[in-house]
């Protein structure tokens, strides 16, 4: 088998170490210091116990070096992929399956959803449907990311918690390619369900996304801060029902209440969100696919989203501005 990540930042980098302990030929794509870092010592990884270990990976930031792959994993941020879309269509053959990973609501949403909203395009996460058009919507596989990581110095990832990556096909049949790929995922060290619902799972996650990420971006508090400040816990709460409206229009089942998923955020701590993280980094930010995607459903679907939007409105100020001045922003004790 040949799989190649591509973009193996935290998350990446941490399914292409643990990966690379079953398929021999497992490949990342990567730039800059990370690649060089990888290159001369391999790609290590920091366990959640303190253990290390480092896999030997073939590296590379040219896509067309690797030839076509039996599994290509989509490692990167969602505002990440339309732009190297293309140079995918080099990892892709006939029989390649695409697992994607990325955060917020997935550039296929609506393939294989059926209903009045089928084959509606999210233009937030597949802008001028330069995705959909690329990317083979029959061979490509739903992935729900729940570890934390982060990317400690090139090269060197370290697991802060977690192991959970539920697989499913898009439209929920249970076929042997997934279960193929499921076991794949076991082997290498990870707890990997087949769901029979994405969707629903999607949204679970994308619940906490919507509203923890920008929260924290712009108040710098971590999760159990947020959490317990009763103004921005009962913010939180706004956000997710106008999130719940829509996905309850959409034929989505929310497997817990609003309440038990603030207390599942609250119960892990004090752990900065990934948006948090890049607004230290001066990284760009992940509001098109966790935020701005949802308030374009609420359109599609006539739902009100003002609690989002003003939100939105207001990290999407704050990461232009980072932009525009090339930086970054910590609070630091004194």
């Amino acid at each position: 088998m040949k799989l190649a990540v591509v973009g193996a930042g935290a998350i990446g980098g941490f399914l292409a170490v643990r990966l690379a302990r079953v398929v021999e030929q497992t490949s990342v794509v990567i730039r800059g210091a990370n690649l060089a870092a990888v290159r001369a010592n391999g790609m290590k990884l920091v366990g959640d116990n303190g253990a290390e270990e480092t896999a030997r990976l073939t590296a590379t930031d040219r896509m067309a070096e690797l030839g076509v792959q039996d599994v290509v994993i989509l490692g990167m941020k969602a505002h990440q992929v339309a732009p190297v879309v293309q140079d995918l269509r080099s990892l892709i053959g006939p029989d390649t399956l695409v697992v994607t990973t990325q955060n917020g609501l997935p550039w296929w949403y609506f393939h294989k959803h059926g209903g009045p909203y089928e084959g509606s395009r999210i233009e937030a996460v597949d802008p001028g449907g330069v995705v959909s058009a690329a990317l083979p919507v029959d061979r490509t596989i739903g992935c729900i990311v729940y570890p934390a990581c982060e990317l400690e110095a090139p090269g060197v990832i370290r697991h802060i918690e977690g192991n959970r990556f539920p697989l499913g096909e898009i439209d929920g049949a249970d076929t042997e390619r997934v279960r193929r790929l499921a076991q794949l995922f076991r082997d290498a060290g990870f707890k990997t369900p087949i769901l029979s619902d994405i969707r629903a799972e999607i949204w679970l996650k994308l619940w906490g996304n919507l509203s923890f990420n920008p929260i924290s971006a712009l108040t710098h508090a971590t999760l159990e801060d947020i959490c317990r400040f009763p103004e921005t816990r009962a913010l939180v709460a706004t956000m997710m029902g106008e999130a719940q409206a829509i996905g309850d229009k959409l034929g989505v089942a929310f497997k817990v209440s609003i309440d038990k998923r603030i207390a599942g955020a609250e119960a892990i701590g004090a752990h900065k969100t990934s948006m948090l993280q890049d607004v230290e980094a001066g990284r760009a930010l992940e509001l098109d696919a966790l935020v701005r995607s949802v308030i374009e459903l609420g359109r599609i679907t006539q739902t009100p989203t003002p609690a989002i939007e003003h939100v939105y409105a207001l990290a999407a100020l704050l990461a232009r501005t980072l932009v525009q001045q090339h930086g970054r922003l910590r609070v630091t004790p004194t």
